[in-house]
């Protein structure tokens, strides 16, 4: 098993400068991303336009450098495209493009919309006969847009096993939900589950439990670092 580290994803992220790297949002997802693309999703290089490769959906759009090193560090991308990353050559954005990264399925940073995608996503599969998973990631923040509370109520109603969303719980949400972000989808039938965020161990444990005929929620709790959010 490879760590983040090992992957040279630090090296990588140090290549992307400038002023607008949100590097909190980038820190807080690192580990997230890594387990997901290192051990859980089943899509490479060479599948990303298969129609039965996995999903994956970064709602958390507006912080992509971990995302981007991720995605350099299993070949989607070249390590060097990172160099010049948000210039007016570069098609590394500061919020990811589908039509121009491979292997980015939704172009992100608008905040709110991605557990919806999601939810159309899993309609799409179903129609065609096709169980792959779809992984979307959320910040802790987005969960107060409306467009996210519908989502939960229908993700559930609709028994989408093949969907789990990870939320990325960093405080950084200004009105929270009672009970906890995980009680938030317990309540309209998901499965939860809440792990360190750093911890690899717990995140793949969380992602790979089984929970048929219901969608599984997996609140990623990152402590901030000192000034960060």
């Amino acid at each position: 098993m490879m760590t983040s580290t090992d992957a040279g994803l630090p090296a990588l992220i140090a290549r992307m400068t400038g002023d607008e790297k949100h590097a909190a949002a980038s820190e807080s997802t690192l580990d997230v991303l890594w387990v997901l693309y290192d051990r859980v999703l089943d899509v490479t290089p060479d599948t990303v336009h298969d129609p039965r490769r996995d999903r994956f959906l970064l709602s958390k759009g507006h912080g992509p450098m971990a995302y981007y090193a991720v995605l350099a560090a299993k070949g989607f991308i070249a390590p060097e495209e990172l160099d010049d990353w948000a210039s007016v050559r570069s098609r590394l954005g500061q919020h990811p493009d589908r039509n121009r990264v491979p292997g980015v399925e939704i172009s992100s940073g608008s905040l709110g919309h991605g557990l919806p995608l999601a939810v159309g996503t899993v309609y799409g599969l179903r129609a065609q006969g096709i169980g792959s998973k779809v992984f979307v990631l959320v910040g802790d923040a987005e969960l107060d847009e409306g467009s996210n509370h519908e989502a939960i109520v229908l993700a559930a109603r609709e028994s989408m096993g093949q969907l789990t969303a990870v939320v990325i719980d960093n405080r950084s949400a200004t009105r929270g939900w009672p009970g906890g972000i995980a009680q938030r989808f317990a309540i309209e039938g998901w499965a939860t589950a809440t792990v360190d965020g750093r911890d690899h161990e717990a995140l793949y444990e969380a992602f790979t439990t089984p929970h048929p005929r219901r969608p599984l929620c997996v609140v990623a709790v990152v402590e901030p670092k000192s000034g960060q959010r």
